[in-house]
């Protein structure tokens, strides 16, 4: 197999992962004062409701599918009993990250300030959005655009080369970032 081959069969694969998600993403803004408090309703609320809340940062993703994956590797690895941390959530952003680190998969949430964040109610569960919404926005900006400032961002994040931005170009920067998130299994 070559290596468009190898790339279609990726998608092949990831659409058909997509397609039976049991778990929705949207992209919410909000104002965080104290971190421990905002985490703490958020565990209240997946309580209360029975489901898993992860919040990814948006400013260090490299979109949509970033979180995606990283949700998909999380659920795996629990199902198979692989996991680095005890939690889904933590699990979730370590395989974010990229990182066996929980020092670096904490970067991936949330953050006193704004935030910009994919995220994540595994199941769906559309009762627990009245009250997300309370403290968050439904944001419908384009974060799927690598800019040149996230693009500077991305790169040291994930040591990604320069040998690797010369062979791909860097407008397969979410491909190399996603190649991260799926070598965590293989570094576990």
């Amino acid at each position: 197999m070559d290596a468009s081959e190898s790339r279609n069969h990726q998608k092949i694969i990831r659409y058909r992962e997509i397609k039976n998600l049991d778990f929705e993403i949207r992209q919410v803004r909000f104002q965080v004062d104290d971190v421990v408090s905002f985490l703490s309703w958020l565990r209240d609320l997946s309580h209360r409701h029975d489901v898993t809340i992860v919040c990814f940062n948006a400013d260090l993703m490299a979109g949509r599918e970033h979180a995606i994956s990283a949700m998909l590797h999380a659920k795996r690895a629990m199902n198979n009993d692989t996991c680095i941390s005890s939690s889904l959530e933590i699990e979730a952003l370590l395989y974010a990250a990229g990182s066996r680190q929980c020092q670096e998969a904490i970067k991936f949430g949330v953050h006193q300030g704004w935030n910009n964040c994919y995220l994540c109610i595994s199941p769906v569960n559309p009762r627990v959005w009245s009250e997300l919404l309370t403290m968050m926005t439904i944001s419908t900006e384009d974060w799927e655009r690598i800019t040149d400032d996230r693009f500077d961002i991305l790169v040291p994040l994930f040591d990604i080369t320069n040998a690797e931005i010369a062979v791909t170009g860097k407008d397969r920067i979410k491909d190399l970032v996603l190649e991260r998130v799926a070598l965590l299994d293989v570094n576990k």
